[in-house]
């Protein structure tokens, strides 16, 4: 029912609708006719300006006729705006054509509204018209520059390129005044004259490097660089790089954030600055500057000549090193400072300095092969580096003893000096030391740096680590030059001891004259590193533990040549070798008025080997009757006991060969027993079998080593 009555009104409201369409499409048509005919007259006329707006609108109205392009009054007049629209393009194009012929660089004296009203239309035709408006009028505007820099003129060589970038530059301004307003903003003209410019720059001055290689000259390479990437910066700054959408050119990636010093934003068009850089390596890091999307677009036609640039440097590196050498030789080792603590050699900030002009200049040009030459450079003159001027430069060791007598050195006053090293060539050990610290660190920031640098693909074949290795081993040459020193001087103050008659000594008294001896060494080569290793503390915990791992194991050496020992002289050697463990301790910060702790690791070594040194002693000490009882005291004071060691200690307190066989057999019946039962009856033996005169004495020795602590 209700359909029913609906019926006449759904029947209205169609025809209603198909009404408003075919008046609609009808007004349309006749827009669309009347348009066409406007369009082929005013086309005729040249009037742009009213064909600009009126082709929008007839291409507009012509959209909605596509679904009745089967019509045949619709079908031609679509071929009539066709046709129209090649007719504009072609007339367009003579007008160009006209007011800029293709022969000749005569143009005319200003700026013409028809040709501004006709880009107005080409921005509706075919991109293609559009494209071909500008590439003619480019091409016009620098067929002068083509004929004035042509490859047989003075003008066009390297040494000349200033003229090139000054004659675009004055083309760029005549632009502006006189045809700045004629083409359309978003044209960017003048941005594409220059972009066109400077690919014909390059592949010129490419040609021009091919004919005349061998002319090419390092510094006249290096004008030519500098001036063409102050030009690239010109560019960056005057224009966006827009219309640099064609791939030629590879937009720089912005490296990964990094603490390293060698990060610091290089200014990029004065090159020639960096070389009066002084110890810029340890500045913090400025902003880094936005990638210039204009750079290489010119001077990537360098690149295939840069090794003139990487052999000067090869040759420039090799007379740097020379000269680091003979200053060296003519001014002689540095003067001891003990209050900069150990100063780094003043050539090795000049070479990385060098080292960052080269990279900067080089990674301006290029990011690939030449980079990883120049690597391969850096690594040559780091080595000769290392060799020449570090390890060259160590002094010598030499063979002689020092020549003390026994006697001597028991009559040795305060004062007097055995240490093979002067006190400048200690110093010049530990600068040379702190030196290689500097390079080994900036070694590795320079690693980074060219990482960031290089191409992705080639950084894997950046590896600097055989240097940093180099200077590793300069860095432990050093440390075991210091402790050889120290130890060599400290040798005859050893064998004075395991000479004297120590079964003669009838009282105990103060420190013998050899530990006297043994600490005045210390004290005089122990500060002069400290002071001169201040800003390495951590190879000076490493000295320490060197000379503790060489001088304790030689100690104990000579320990043993102490044959034969009386009881006395058992007690005596005891205090002495207190003595020394206390002095050891102390070493790290001896004669120092600032107090510090001594490193775990250090203290570790030492009291564990004095500490055998005073057990030793001790075994020596206690009487060898009964023999079970003495087995398991030596079993228990010391740890690392063996048939060896035994034997040496027999041979201290003198026993005959016949007495010393039983206690071995006794011993090797002795050792495999478990170490807790081994230990107890130890402590139950050490002091029950004892005579009271025995536990007298070392009641007497105990009380004179608090006394002297």
């Amino acid at each position: 029912m209700v359909k029913e009555i609906t019926r006449d009104i759904k029947q209205l409201d169609h025809a209603k609708r198909h009404l408003t369409t075919s008046i609609t499409t009808l007004n349309h048509l006749h827009m669309l006719a009347g348009g066409v005919d406007s369009l082929e007259a005013m086309t005729r006329r040249r009037q742009y300006g009213e064909v600009a707006n009126l082709l929008q609108g007839v291409m507009n109205v012509l959209e909605h006729f596509h679904k009745y392009m089967g019509i045949p009054q619709i079908r031609q007049l679509s071929e009539r705006v066709k046709a129209a629209q090649t007719e504009l393009g072609q007339q367009i194009l003579a007008d160009f054509e006209e007011a800029f012929p293709s022969q000749g660089t005569k143009r005319p004296g200003g700026p013409s509204n028809v040709l501004r009203d006709a880009c107005l239309v080409a921005n509706i035709l075919d991109p293609r018209i559009k494209q071909e408006i500008i590439k003619k009028f480019i091409k016009q505007h620098l067929s002068e520059y083509l004929v004035l820099f042509q490859e047989n003129q003075d003008v066009a060589w390297l040494d000349k390129i200033d003229r090139r970038y000054a004659w675009i530059k004055r083309q760029l301004v005549d632009y502006e005044e006189k045809y700045g307003r004629m083409f359309p903003r978003e044209w960017c003209m003048a941005e594409r004259i220059a972009v066109e410019f400077c690919h014909v720059t390059r592949a010129e001055l490419a040609k021009i490097m091919r004919t005349r290689a061998k002319e090419i000259e390092v510094k006249l390479l290096l004008f030519a660089i500098q001036r063409t990437t102050n030009f690239e910066g010109f560019l960056a700054k005057r224009f966006s790089g827009c219309t640099l959408t064609d791939g030629t050119l590879k937009k720089l990636e912005s490296p990964p954030p990094s603490t390293n010093p060698f990060l610091e934003d290089e200014p990029t068009p004065e090159m020639e600055e960096l070389a009066t850089e002084k110890g810029d390596l340890d500045q913090p890091k400025k902003p880094k500057a936005p990638d210039n999307p204009f750079h290489g677009i010119v001077s990537k036609c360098f690149e295939p000549h840069l090794y003139v640039y990487i052999e000067s440097q090869d040759k420039n590196l090799g007379e740097l090193i020379d000269r680091f050498v003979a200053d060296f030789k003519a001014q002689g080792p540095p003067k001891p400072n003990t209050d900069e603590g150990g100063a780094v050699l003043p050539s090795c900030a000049d070479l990385f300095v060098y080292y960052k002009k080269c990279m900067v200049q080089c990674s301006q040009l290029s990011t690939g092969e030449p980079m990883i030459a120049l690597t391969t450079i850096f690594q040559k003159y780091l080595r000769e580096y290392a060799w020449k001027i570090l390890s060259g430069n160590l002094p010598k060791t030499t063979t002689s003893s020092g020549g003390l007598t026994i006697s001597s050195l028991l009559k040795e006053k305060e004062g007097s000096e055995v240490a093979k090293f002067t006190l400048e060539e200690l110093c010049l050990i530990c600068n040379i030391l702190s030196t290689a610290e500097y390079c080994l660190a900036t070694t590795q920031q320079l690693e980074e740096k060219l990482k960031e640098k290089v191409d992705v693909s080639l950084i894997e074949r950046i590896n600097l680590t055989g240097e940093m290795d180099t200077f590793s081993t300069v860095i432990s040459s050093s440390i075991q030059l210091l402790v050889q020193d120290l130890d060599a001087a400290c040798d005859p103050a050893l064998t004075a001891m395991s000479k004297m008659q120590w079964q003669n000594v009838e009282h105990v008294g103060d420190q013998s004259p050899y530990v006297t001896s043994v600490i005045l060494h210390i004290k005089q080569n122990v500060p002069i590193i400290r002071d001169n290793l201040a800003s390495t503390r951590k190879y000076f915990t490493q000295f320490c533990v060197k000379f503790a791992n060489s001088f304790i194991p030689k100690f104990i050496t000579h320990l043993f040549k102490c044959k034969p020992i009386s009881m006395v002289g058992a007690e005596q050697l005891l205090l002495d070798t207190h003595s020394l463990k206390m002095v050891l301790l102390d070493l790290p910060s001896i004669s120092s008025q600032v107090v510090r702790k001594a490193p775990a690791s250090y203290t570790k070594i030492v009291v564990k080997g004095m500490t055998r040194a005073e057990m030793i002693l001790k075994v020596v000490m206690a009487p060898h009757e009964p023999l079970v009882v003495f087995v398991d005291n030596y079993i228990k004071l010391l740890t690392d006991c063996n048939t060896e060691t035994f034997q040496k200690i027999l041979d201290m307190k003198g026993l005959k060969r016949s007495e010393q066989s039983s206690m071995l057999e006794l011993l090797r019946q002795r050792l495999p027993a478990p170490p807790s039962g081994a230990e107890s009856s130890g402590s139950l033996s050490l002091t029950a079998p004892t005579p009271e005169q025995e536990s007298s004495r070392i009641r007497k020795l105990e009380k004179l080593i608090k006394k002297r602590l």
